[in-house]
């Protein structure tokens, strides 16, 4: 329309070609999608593996966090530390049948299981018929007796009236056809940025609210939740339970879902963004829109950094080459560019639009403002003194 007017206007039609051979789209449609690949390109040389580039935009938008404990506030790995026996079971006999199961399983506390067995050396005995659905523990005959891996929400009530009292830290228990044989406590130490890192994104990003949501024992989840500064924290949830609050969080706010197990992974296609935090799970890392492959909540603020920075960026190409655009309109208009001039004009612009956008991949230093906190005060957070620590 206005190249047909300003050729009706003053009567040139090559105003009309003009106009025609200068309103370009290419800086929409060339410049933002180099800007993206840029980023995608920043974020592996950070070991990050960005799958889904709208998580870029997507992730400055999210007022709500909901996040995983163990393996991601956490380091994930849990090491034994105590074994209660019953039924006059010995804790080596134990150990050793719970570690030859616990060997066909994915699940954190199964490697701190098998390291305890290994250190002791206790030899693993044969298995057969393993089966582990998700939420409901791990099954299996060992030495011609039915084990079962659970937790402490998932035993009857005669059996759970056996139990000793709630300890601190985690636990899981070990059943002999049917019967209580023995639990064992564990202790995962949380990440030395786990806190300092939750209180940044409500400090520089739009995170607005921090949820815990896991499948540990509510106990455990609450005393670890007040440790971390985080008011709303949500336990004992199985995979169904976590994919239904987060759906629900996700109908009221956009959401950020943080984690790093298999157990994750429906809860993390069901929020507005996903990460999983290392590579722990292939079906997690294909259910998040990035992935942190060295399993780090720095380089979680990178990857919030490159988005927004390739936003900055994109919107500058677009902008400023639209722009551009409309002033070489205008001229050629009132005859001020032929057409050939217009389309030197125009291919100036996309040049312009486009190298500024591979702006993304040049090298820029840090790409974060985050700080991890030092040893001595990441011991008094967690109310250790110095002595202790050492």
């Amino acid at each position: 329309m206005f190249a047909l007017a300003s050729w009706f206007l003053s009567g040139h039609s090559e105003r009309f070609l003009a106009v025609l051979v200068i309103a370009t789209p290419c800086p929409l449609l060339i410049s933002i999608p180099v800007a993206i690949i840029g980023a995608i390109s920043v974020g592996a040389r950070f070991g990050i593996i960005i799958k889904d580039p709208s998580i870029l935009e997507k992730m400055e938008t999210c007022q709500v966090l909901i996040v995983d404990k163990t393996g991601t506030l956490t380091y994930g790995k849990p090491s034994l530390t105590k074994v209660d026996c019953f039924d006059g079971i010995k804790r080596e006999t134990a150990l050793q049948y719970v570690a030859s199961l616990e060997r066909y399983s994915k699940h954190p506390l199964a490697g701190a299981m098998l390291a305890a067995a290994e250190a002791e050396r206790l030899p693993l005995l044969e298995v057969e018929d393993v089966s582990e659905a998700p939420g409901a523990g791990l099954k299996g005959h060992v030495g011609g007796r039915l084990l079962a891996v659970t937790g402490r929400g998932k035993l009857p009530k005669e059996l759970a009236a056996a139990m000793p009292p709630v300890a601190p830290g985690l636990e899981c228990v070990l059943l002999m056809d049917g019967r209580l044989a023995g639990v064992f406590h564990f202790q995962d130490e949380p990440r030395r940025e786990s806190k300092s890192f939750l209180k940044h994104l409500g400090k520089k990003h739009a995170i607005q609210e921090v949820i815990l949501l896991s499948g540990d024992r509510p106990a455990e989840v609450t005393l670890f939740a007040a440790r971390m500064g985080i008011t709303k924290a949500y336990g004992g949830k199985s995979p169904e339970e976590k994919v239904e609050f987060v759906r629900e969080m996700t109908t009221r706010s956009r959401t950020l879902y943080l984690g790093d197990g298999i157990n994750d992974a429906p809860a993390m296609m069901a929020a507005t963004a996903g990460i999983a935090l290392g590579v722990n799970s292939d079906i997690t890392s294909e259910a998040a829109g990035a992935v942190i492959l060295q399993s780090s909540l720095t380089s979680v603020d990178e990857l919030m950094h490159i988005g927004r920075r390739m936003r900055g960026i994109a919107l500058t190409s677009a902008v400023g080459g639209m722009g551009l655009s409309l002033i070489g309109m205008g001229a050629a208009s009132v005859g001020l560019i032929s057409p050939i001039q217009a389309a030197i004009a125009q291919e100036v612009i996309d040049l312009l639009s486009i190298l500024n956008s591979l702006r993304m991949i040049l090298p820029t230093g840090s790409l974060t403002d985050f700080r991890m906190p030092s040893l001595a005060v990441n011991a008094t957070q967690n109310g250790l003194s110095t002595k202790r620590a050492a």
